[in-house]
Protein backbone atom coordinates (compact mmCIF):
# COMPACT_ATOMS: atom_id res chain seq x y z
CA UNK A 1 0.00 0.00 0.00
CA UNK A 2 2.94 2.32 0.60
CA UNK A 3 3.93 2.62 -3.05
CA UNK A 4 0.50 2.39 -4.61
CA UNK A 5 -0.03 6.16 -4.51
CA UNK A 6 3.02 7.13 -6.55
CA UNK A 7 1.45 6.30 -9.92
CA UNK A 8 -1.66 8.44 -9.34
CA UNK A 9 -2.17 11.80 -11.01
CA UNK A 10 -2.52 15.01 -9.01
CA UNK A 11 -6.35 15.16 -9.08
CA UNK A 12 -6.52 11.46 -8.19
CA UNK A 13 -4.20 12.06 -5.23
CA UNK A 14 -6.44 14.84 -3.94
CA UNK A 15 -9.57 12.74 -4.41
CA UNK A 16 -7.99 9.78 -2.62
CA UNK A 17 -6.89 12.04 0.25
CA UNK A 18 -10.39 13.45 0.63
CA UNK A 19 -11.86 9.94 0.56
CA UNK A 20 -9.42 8.71 3.22
CA UNK A 21 -10.09 11.74 5.42
CA UNK A 22 -13.79 11.03 5.28
CA UNK A 23 -13.22 7.35 6.12
CA UNK A 24 -10.91 8.38 8.96
CA UNK A 25 -13.54 10.65 10.49
CA UNK A 26 -16.13 7.87 10.27
CA UNK A 27 -13.66 5.45 11.81
CA UNK A 28 -12.97 7.82 14.71
CA UNK A 29 -16.69 7.96 15.34
CA UNK A 30 -16.83 4.16 15.39
CA UNK A 31 -13.92 4.07 17.86
CA UNK A 32 -15.81 6.36 20.24
CA UNK A 33 -18.90 4.18 20.00
CA UNK A 34 -16.79 1.06 20.49
CA UNK A 35 -17.63 -0.95 17.36
CA UNK A 36 -14.12 -1.41 15.97
CA UNK A 37 -12.53 -4.74 15.08
CA UNK A 38 -9.02 -3.43 14.43
CA UNK A 39 -8.11 -0.27 16.38
CA UNK A 40 -4.66 -0.14 14.72
CA UNK A 41 -6.40 0.70 11.45
CA UNK A 42 -6.68 4.28 12.74
CA UNK A 43 -2.89 4.62 12.71
CA UNK A 44 -2.64 3.05 9.25
CA UNK A 45 -5.23 5.43 7.82
CA UNK A 46 -3.54 8.44 9.41
CA UNK A 47 -0.21 7.42 7.88
CA UNK A 48 -1.76 6.91 4.45
CA UNK A 49 -3.23 10.41 4.62
CA UNK A 50 0.22 11.74 5.56
CA UNK A 51 1.79 9.93 2.59
CA UNK A 52 -0.79 11.45 0.27
CA UNK A 53 -0.20 14.91 1.73
CA UNK A 54 3.53 14.49 1.14
CA UNK A 55 3.04 13.45 -2.49
CA UNK A 56 0.59 16.30 -3.10
CA UNK A 57 2.96 18.83 -1.57
CA UNK A 58 5.89 17.53 -3.62
CA UNK A 59 3.81 17.82 -6.80
CA UNK A 60 2.82 21.40 -5.91
CA UNK A 61 6.45 22.34 -5.31
CA UNK A 62 7.50 20.79 -8.62
CA UNK A 63 4.73 22.65 -10.46
CA UNK A 64 5.66 25.93 -8.77
CA UNK A 65 9.33 25.43 -9.61
CA UNK A 66 8.47 24.66 -13.24
CA UNK A 67 6.32 27.79 -13.47
CA UNK A 68 9.10 29.91 -11.98
CA UNK A 69 11.61 28.53 -14.49
CA UNK A 70 9.25 29.20 -17.38
CA UNK A 71 8.67 32.75 -16.14
CA UNK A 72 12.41 33.35 -15.80
CA UNK A 73 13.00 31.99 -19.31
CA UNK A 74 10.28 34.23 -20.74
CA UNK A 75 11.72 37.20 -18.87
CA UNK A 76 15.19 36.56 -20.27
CA UNK A 77 13.93 36.78 -23.84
Amino acid sequence: MKNSFKNLSFPELKAKRDELKKKYMEFRFQVVIGHVDNPLQKRTMRRQIARLNTLIHAQEIADRKQADTAAAAAEAK
